[in-house]
This record gives structure tokens, C-alpha cells and sequence, in this order.
């Protein structure tokens, strides 16, 4: 049976979401608009994520875990800077595991673990400087470790 999200406004975050162990697992990218979350997802999809969401989703709790999805109007498209909006392979429903959050500049070599709360729901949240080549990678890496 498939979540249903109820009525709340959507966050502001881009979503994308991995195939592994037989299950597809979601990355929810915060930060303020600029910040790279469209960025990030979009080299993510190019090494085979899939996009759930860009720039804002729905999100909602269901049997303990945090499910998250596009608003139907912005569902299959990403903002791409300076080309526009254009489509993007997609996944509709995703069971959230991790959140990033997109802090330019220099960051802690080993930050303690965080966690934050979406509806109820706490997920590990990793900060992240999502413009190096190198934060696809960590991003892969942190949702292994989970």
C-alpha cells in the first residue's frame, strides 16, 4: 500500500532518490534558494538518481518513516541555471533516509552527527558544500553509511 500524503504545504527542498538493496531510498537537499540544491540533483541524476522534486516537495509521515513527493506542478521538471526548465527522469514517491543541508564554504572536518525533525519524523542530517565535484560522492557515501 502507497503512503497518501495529507494536505500541508510542501518544504522548501529539492528531492532525489537512489535505487539500493532492492528499495529506493530519498535525499532531501535544503538551503536557501541559490544554495546548489538544484545543482547537486541534477549531476546526482546524471550518475543515475532520479529526480522526486525540485526546489519544493510534500512530505509526510507514515508508519514511522518520512515520505516525500513533487506538488503536481512543478512534478517532473528541474530548474536548470541558465538553460531554464526542462524534464528530468523521475521517481513519484520516495521513502526519505537522509537530509542534506547546503552550507557553501568551509565546514568541519568531522562534524558530530545531526538529525533533524520533518513531520515528526527525525532524519540524520549531513551539512554540505554542494558545489566541489567531489559532494555527489559524499552524498552516495553518507546514505551507505545510514
Amino acid at each position: 500500500m502507497t503512503p497518501r500524503s495529507p494536505a500541508r504545504p510542501p518544504i522548501h527542498a529539492t528531492t532525489v532518490a537512489v535505487r539500493r538493496g532492492g528499495g529506493w531510498r530519498g535525499v532531501m537537499i535544503l538551503g536557501a534558494s541559490g544554495a546548489g540544491k538544484s545543482d547537486l540533483a541534477l549531476r546526482l541524476t546524471g550518475r543515475g538518481w532520479r529526480l522526486v522534486s525540485d526546489d519544493y516537495t510534500q512530505v509526510w509521515p507514515s508508519a514511522g518513516a518520512l515520505y516525500a513527493r513533487a506538488p503536481a506542478a512543478i512534478a517532473g521538471r528541474i530548474e536548470v541555471r541558465g538553460l531554464g526548465i526542462v524534464s528530468a527522469a523521475t521517481r513519484p514517491l520516495v521513502r526519505v533516509a537522509l537530509a542534506l543541508d547546503c552550507a557553501p564554504g568551509p565546514l568541519e572536518r568531522l562534524p558530530e552527527p545531526q538529525q533533524r525533525d520533518f513531520a515528526g519524523v527525525r532524519l540524520p542530517l549531513l551539512t554540505l558544500d554542494p558545489r566541489p565535484a567531489s559532494a555527489v560522492d559524499v552524498v552516495a557515501a553518507a546514505l551507505e553509511t545510514l
